[in-house]
């Protein structure tokens, strides 16, 4: 009687615990899709979901009311206001002026590797603050300290720093670069039972199953400079992962007249900028894109700072096979790829503290035509000060193979 009994609790308990309540899937997909965020998310994909914390992309934008942990610096005001009289020169309001926002001021942190920015509120308006925190050189510095308060985060920023902007709500779904950044909106493929296996395939986007192409414009939608087609704004309004970049978004350039943040070359001096140098690339007339060399969720520590599936040049040695040593290459025999043909020739918080991503070294000869224009060589400690009339001698000696000499073997 009791093994019958058991026998019975146990089929009604799997009963209930096994089979999905009934979805109807036409209904699901009528709804309009929505942001469900990186919670739902993870039900499914905990591993995922575990390995995106991990990256910088999860740290974009922090909390900073629940976690004042997520601010990296002590909010010291003395300290930033001596910072800030260093460069008195160069700012446009006096030092003792700029507004310097107190600890429990701030609502959200940007950043927390090259540099932190800080948002506050205003009017009911989110802005960032007009001080910003270098990490790897510990001082404070200038951020649009005469303006600040006329350019909201959302419009100038939010759609690259969060996740679900609604422009015209000035709304997010979520912090952070997170998971529908990339995937799109996750209603209806959180909605759908695992049972209905294709349907709910066809509800999200998986970067990785569309073409190298199309895929690459969502990291380009963030990883660029430039301003929207369709709303006042320095990012991609309306834009969705598997669009047409360009129908929303149009890139920056020198010959456009910006100065700024471009080289004369039309290489990249300003942060943010790996798509549009990576454009200008043979990585790119080649089909090798920013997932060739970058992962953006991977279980475990990355190997570098900036998650590339290597350190240093051993991600360049992974498909070029060095097949000689002559030329350049022959003093350069320590197969440093990374220092010649990506030079630190842009800015996220310092001067030359990220790399060009054009993977295209440039030459004394460069500087030499336009002074502007930063090499190579000189990038390097080294040559750091060096004669550039020399330094150009010395390389174009390497250029030259020496004419063999001896006879022909017969």
């Amino acid at each position: 009687m009791k093994r019958g009994f058991y026998a019975l609790w146990i089929l009604v308990c799997l009963a209930g615990c096994s089979v999905e309540p009934p979805v109807d899937i036409k209904t699901v997909t009528a709804s309009p899709k929505k942001f469900v965020g990186s919670d739902t998310c993870k039900m499914c994909h905990l591993e995922h979901y575990d390995s995106w914390k991990m990256t910088l992309h999860s740290r974009m934008t922090q909390d900073a009311v629940t976690n004042r942990d997520a601010v990296i610096v002590a909010i010291d005001e003395p300290t930033i206001r001596k910072d800030l009289a260093k460069l008195e020169g160069k700012l446009k309001v006096p030092s003792d002026q700029v507004y310097v926002p107190k600890l429990e001021e701030i609502l959200l942190t940007i950043g927390s590797q090259w540099k932190q920015r800080y948002i506050v509120e205003k009017g009911g308006t989110l802005y960032i603050a007009p001080i910003q925190y270098n990490a790897d050189t510990h001082r404070w510095v200038n951020y649009h300290e005469a303006d600040w308060d006329k350019r909201p985060w959302i419009d100038k920023c939010g759609g690259c720093h969060a996740t679900g902007i609604d422009f015209d709500a000035k709304t997010f779904s979520e912090l952070g670069v997170s998971c529908e950044a990339c995937h799109g909106k996750g209603s209806w493929h959180a909605a759908l039972p695992k049972t209905a296996v294709f349907e709910k395939r066809e509800t999200i986007v998986n970067p990785a199953k569309l073409t190298m192409g199309v895929s690459v414009q969502i990291c380009g939608s963030c990883h660029n400079r430039g301003s929207a087609t369709k709303a006042k704004a320095g990012w991609p309004v309306g834009y969705a992962p598997g669009r047409a970049l360009g129908t929303y978004y149009t890139s920056t350039s020198y010959e456009a007249g910006d100065i700024k943040h471009v080289y004369a070359n039309e290489f990249s001096k300003g942060h943010h900028q790996q798509f549009i140098d990576w454009e200008q690339s043979k990585h790119a007339k080649e089909g090798v894109t920013c997932t060739s060399c970058h992962y953006v969720h991977q279980v475990g520590m990355p190997p570098t700072r900036s998650q590339t599936l290597s350190a240093g040049s051993k991600q360049c040695l992974a498909c070029h096979e060095v097949v000689n040593s002559n030329k350049a290459h022959s003093i350069h025999s320590f197969a440093n790829c990374v220092g010649c043909h990506m030079p630190r020739i842009a800015k996220s918080a310092e001067s030359g503290d990220i790399h060009s991503h054009v993977f295209l070294p440039l030459l004394p000869e460069d500087t030499l035509k336009n002074p502007k224009l930063p090499n190579s060589c000189q990038t390097c400690h080294e040559h750091k000060d060096q004669d550039l009339k020399e330094l150009d001698r010395k390389y174009k000696q390497l250029t030259v193979l020496p004419k063999p000499t001896g006879l022909p073997v017969r």
